[in-house]
């Protein structure tokens, strides 16, 4: 097909892979260059002629077709045709229906958003700054010679997720301290776990190591707290990385990139891979700032789930990061989640960057648009502080009064806090929220069949 396009028109075909519902999409788009008046498909695996193609944006899926030609019923293939507009018309292969979610881990999740309002933990260096560790207590007996070696990075204070290798103590006692105070589901100590994260550290060969340790705290800990009455549940978390996909880290060249999409996705593979291996129920992309990133991560989700037969729910939290209501990479609230819906997360919602009054208007857009889906809400203690102990203003009577304003409001299914929030933030949003209902959703096909 892709040989025979000049042959009948002015442009030559742009393609493009993108990820969706475990299928590869053959993007195709051309100029108006005719009066064709339809488009021929071949019973064969591939197409191979052009046919009469019209002035069309036509998108199909190989594999899709190729499922039809192995055997299923032809009459399931719907072709949708809309007349030209402006030069352009447009044609859309359409199968009649996606498969229904079918969860191999927390189950019970979907029907509890739909009961009650879930508790998410608290932020995970705010509490790992009361502790005051000191270069040697980051590094342990294990890395107390790292550095010496010509090359290594010298310092590894900071570096949060390597605490899950060196103090496991220190992480387990946080996990314990959020679920004390009420959370229903915690976060891995996973925020920088990545390879592309910790090589800022030369530690990248420790990705895979930091998560599968990071997952069996949390697991750990769950396991300690869960009852039939009250089960806890362990998110998986993905953090953006510190590098962009879609932005130039030097002004002077908008065209140079420090990652690109493909190193991106197996960082995340990796990840994901050892955070299912330790005992993750959930996964979740958050504190995303561009897009492309978090789609990285999501096909990398994907690709993990096709490979190992598992299918875990996910959760993805963009952040809005100044007043103009946008991602970093540019997207308003309603383009981000039309950018990542493909995934049919559990819950998509907002993280980070603002506090909860700030991010009210963003938060409502969101639960507008993605009626199809639950709605999470994270926001830091307020805007950065440095004079305060946890280097943000609000106090947890602040926070919860403003989350509980949402649950009235009916925009959030899963609350808790980010950057600054702290146990005592957590206990209070538990009872801020608890006599109010989630909100219910507008539509329920992602999750058929799912519990």
């Amino acid at each position: 097909h892709q040989r025979n396009q000049r042959r009948y028109h002015q442009c030559d075909a742009m393609t493009g892979l993108l990820a969706s519902n475990r299928r590869n999409l053959v993007t195709q788009r051309f100029a108006a260059a005719g009066r064709h008046q339809y488009q021929c498909i071949t019973a064969d695996k591939h197409m191979l002629d052009d046919g009469l193609l019209g002035p069309t944006e036509l998108t199909v899926t190989k594999d899709l077709l190729k499922d039809i030609l192995d055997g299923q019923d032809k009459d399931d293939l719907k072709l949708r045709i809309v007349p030209p507009g402006d030069g352009w018309g447009h044609v859309f292969l359409q199968y009649p229906s996606m498969k229904p979610l079918v969860y191999t881990r927390a189950q019970a999740l979907p029907e509890m958003l739909r009961s009650r309002i879930l508790i998410l933990d608290g932020a995970m260096g705010t509490m790992i700054q009361r502790f005051k560790l000191d270069e040697a207590q980051y590094r342990g007996e294990r890395f107390k010679d790292f550095g010496k070696t010509p090359g290594q990075h010298k310092d590894v204070k900071g570096n949060n997720e390597l605490l899950s290798l060196t103090r496991p103590d220190v992480i387990s006692s946080i996990h314990e301290s959020y679920l004390a105070a009420g959370a229903d589901l915690i976060e891995t100590n996973t925020f920088g776990a990545t390879s592309v994260a910790q090589a800022d550290y030369d530690m990248a060969d420790l990705a895979t190591e930091m998560n599968l340790a990071s997952a069996r705290l949390a697991r750990a800990a769950c396991n300690k707290f869960s009852t039939a009455e009250k089960p806890r549940f362990v998110l998986g978390a993905l953090g953006p990385t510190p590098k962009t996909a879609s932005i130039s880290p030097d002004v002077n060249d908008p065209g140079a990139r420090n990652v690109d999409f493909e190193q991106l996705r197996g960082a995340y593979y990796e990840q994901v891979e050892a955070l299912v291996r330790g005992g993750a129920d959930v996964l979740l992309v958050e504190t995303i700032f561009d897009t492309l990133n978090a789609k990285a991560a999501l096909f990398a989700i994907d690709e993990y789930f096709e490979t190992s037969g598992e299918h875990l729910p996910i959760i993805i939290s963009g952040t809005v990061t100044d007043a103009s209501g946008r991602l970093l990479s540019g997207q308003t609230v309603t383009a981000f989640w039309y950018s990542v819906r493909h995934a049919r997360p559990l819950a998509v919602g907002l993280n980070c960057a603002l506090g909860a009054a700030l991010m009210r208007p963003y938060l409502q857009e969101l639960a507008r648009v993605a009626g199809d889906t639950f709605i999470s809400c994270y926001p830091n203690a307020g805007l950065p502080n440095p004079m305060s102990e946890t280097g943000f203003d609000e106090t947890p009577t602040d926070t919860s009064r403003l989350l509980r304003e949402f649950a009235a409001e009916e925009l959030v299914n899963i609350v808790g806090g980010c950057c600054g929030t702290t146990p005592e933030h957590i206990s209070a949003i538990c009872a801020a929220v608890a006599p109010l209902p989630g909100r219910a959703l507008q539509k329920s096909w992602f999750y058929k069949e799912a519990a």
